[in-house]
């Protein structure tokens, strides 16, 4: 099947973050470090390394942290990373302004999730993009959005990541999927209910973490606005049931090898740092000695 590539997508950092305030009130959620880099580079180069070229990011009036993070460093940056000889730092440093083509949209319209990508409906144009959040993902082999292309490349239809429900409180955090399984792992959607609850939920396949969308979606995307009553939710889900009912194909892929990460609240974010500091080169012997003192009582 001839598809047009998958080289745009679509990042939605809007949010106040208000769960972290008062850190929150300067610097944005998406900033946050897991480490020495923040969350929303992990993101970035997860696109890149899946063959994205143009990232467009879709921000609110407190968010320029991210665009200068972006950016090209500043020349006192550089300078002070050569008077100190730091040149693997000052490769590491420079190379983040050239992993992608960055687009930065102020984010206006109803709340909801579908509001990003209509924001960016005009640079999407007719190609089929990815569209993701900025304060989870999902750490999988080879990247989840690697799987997600392979798996479009072979339907030529929009392709949901999902992993399966861990606990029963996440039915009524996540939208939940079920359809015909066309190989393991893999749904043709017949359906996808936002934050059903256990007892509502048609399967334990939770969409989580992006899509890969054809750009069909926009079309449905405006219907769904019109149609939208003045206090309710602008959710991107109310589009895709629209495209399933009307006989596009919409696919759920389980992503293999997967570990889920949501840094949007305080608990999950301290333990997303604690599993990424064990896995640092550079301090994770010495900080898994620390954990391993602390939880026995052992001293500092």
């Amino acid at each position: 099947m001839t598809t047009k590539p998958v080289r745009k997508a679509v990042i939605a950092a809007a949010g106040f973050g208000t769960r972290f305030l008062p850190q929150t009130k300067a610097m944005p959620k998406e900033m946050l470090p897991l480490v020495d880099k923040p969350i929303i580079q992990y993101i970035v180069e997860e696109l890149v390394e899946a063959g994205i070229e143009d990232i467009v990011i879709v921000t609110g009036y407190h968010k320029r942290a991210i665009e200068d993070h972006f950016d090209y460093m500043s020349a006192d940056l550089r300078s002070n990373l050569k008077q100190g000889n730091k040149t693997e730092l000052l490769d590491q440093t420079k190379g983040i302004s050239d992993l992608a083509n960055f687009v930065y949209i102020r984010q206006k319209g109803p709340y909801g999730n579908a509001t990003p990508v209509a924001n960016a409906a005009h640079i999407i144009g007719d190609e089929p993009f990815i569209y993701t959040f900025a304060d989870d993902f999902i750490v999988a082999s080879p990247v989840r959005f690697k799987q997600m292309i392979a798996v479009y490349e072979q339907y030529g239809s929009s392709v949901l990541s999902c992993t399966r429900v861990q606990k029963d409180e996440d039915y009524k955090r996540y939208g939940i999927v079920a359809g015909t399984e066309l190989q393991p792992g893999l749904l043709e959607m017949s359906t996808i209910i936002e934050k059903p609850g256990k007892d509502q939920a048609p399967s334990d396949l939770a969409s989580v973490s992006g899509y890969l969308l054809t750009p069909e979606i926009l079309g449905y995307i405006d219907r769904s606005q019109a149609d939208l009553a003045d206090d309710a939710e602008f959710n991107i889900q109310a589009a895709m049931q629209m495209m399933i009912k009307d006989g596009h194909q919409l696919l759920a892929c389980e992503i293999r090898n997967a570990r889920y990460y949501d840094t949007g609240n305080k608990l999950e974010y301290l333990k997303t740092v604690v599993d990424f500091a064990l896995q640092h080169p550079e301090v994770k012997e010495q900080f898994s000695e620390f954990l391993h003192n602390k939880v026995n009582g052992d001293g500092v």
